[in-house]
């Protein structure tokens, strides 16, 4: 079992150089980070958490890439992940560009995890509405996979739509490997496992309940679309470790978890990763 880390990254919390250096140091397998372009005042879009009030720190979250690049540049080993981007809220030429990018000077060591967003007003502002984001996004990932393997790329979409035109550089691997993995975060249903058999290379289920029961649907869908089952990913995420949910997870074919830490400052993160590296001796 490899275990991962995610942290709500801001300005307040210790820095992405600093903690990609830990997570290394301690043999632990790979550090995601989450995305929030901006929160409007507006309370319209109730917390996702269920608390009253919105915690701070999604008004205050790095950004992603820029974050991950500084991480890269202080690691060798540990995998460096979105988790999650929100591409319905990018634009996917600059966007395209600086994943490949970020892939290719990390040989490889990059993994795309989105997601379709929650907050009405944040997608709002991006010009999109919550029942057009599962398209946007869609339409995004189909556009950047087109920059990513093709030389001459183009696309025509209702969302998206650009010329023939040349985007270097590719992803790391390229024309082999089609660019870095994509992992969707989500609740189980039709809808996102339609979109994980179309674009995507594996499922990121939010703490992780429900896997099991949910497998056989996933596998259905990969094989409407010709895919195979057995080449998915699934990375539970947010977790809290306990024996009997680790045993579940490896129970049921799981080889990765990303673990989740409090953002804070170092002397409160490091412990935390000091237990979360124990568990490599089980």
């Amino acid at each position: 079992m490899h275990y991962g880390v995610t942290m709500f990254m801001t300005d307040r919390t210790m820095g992405p150089a600093a903690l990609a250096r830990a997570v290394e140091e301690r043999g632990l397998h790979s550090l995601y980070l989450p995305e929030h372009t901006h929160i409007p005042v507006s309370r319209r879009t109730p917390p996702p958490t269920g608390d009253a009030e919105l915690k701070d720190e999604y008004k205050r979250t790095l950004d992603p890439l820029v974050a991950l690049a500084m991480a890269a540049a202080v690691t060798d080993r540990i995998l460096l992940g979105t988790g999650i981007a929100l591409i319905a809220q990018r634009e996917p030429i600059v966007t395209a560009k600086a994943i490949a990018t970020l892939d290719l000077e990390s040989q490889g060591r990059f993994v795309l995890g989105i997601g379709f967003g929650w907050n009405e007003d944040e997608l709002e502002d991006h010009g999109f509405t919550m029942p057009q984001r599962r398209d946007v996004t869609r339409e995004r990932m189909l556009a950047m996979r087109e920059l990513w393997t093709e030389d001459v790329a183009e696309f025509h979409g209702e969302h998206v739509d650009f010329a023939p035109s040349w985007s270097w550089p590719k992803p790391y691997g390229a024309p082999e490997r089609p660019g870095p993995p994509v992992l969707i975060g989500g609740a189980a249903g039709p809808k996102l496992f339609a979109h994980i058999a179309e674009y995507a290379d594996g499922w990121i289920p939010i703490g992780g309940a429900g896997v099991r029961k949910a497998l056989p649907d996933l596998h259905r869908a990969m094989e409407d679309r010709g895919r195979d089952p057995q080449s998915l990913r699934i990375v539970p995420f947010g977790t809290l470790p306990d024996p009997g949910k680790l045993d579940y997870y490896e129970s049921i074919g799981i080889t990765e978890i990303v673990l989740r830490v409090e953002g804070g400052a170092a002397d409160a993160v490091l412990p935390v990763l000091d237990e979360f590296a124990a568990y490599l001796d089980r």
